[in-house]
């Protein structure tokens, strides 16, 4: 499924105009990305928790040349689906 297609179910299944539809999703991905960035949790019962994890910075290797090179540490987007959206999948 697109955005565009997530864009096209909302609007009908809630009885709004595709446009309306477009900026609440746009609304909720800004506001699920700004509490992000501020270091929140997002928890959305039952349907799942964001939340950022830190990488560490680790060796790796250079698949072209086979030498050893650091990767930096970093920060990522982690998901972890909730009970209601498990149960609805198995």
């Amino acid at each position: 499924m697109t955005k565009t297609d997530l864009v096209g179910s909302i609007a009908a299944k809630a009885g709004l105009s595709k446009v309306d539809a477009k900026k609440a999703v746009d609304a909720c991905v800004e506001s699920i990305i700004g509490a992000l960035k501020a270091g929140e949790k997002v928890s959305l019962i039952g349907f799942g928790t964001f939340s950022v994890a830190k990488r560490p910075a680790r060796q790796g290797i250079n698949p072209s040349n086979k030498q050893p090179i650091t990767i930096a540490a970093k920060k990522v987007a982690k998901f972890k689906a909730g009970s209601d959206l498990d149960s609805a999948i198995n």
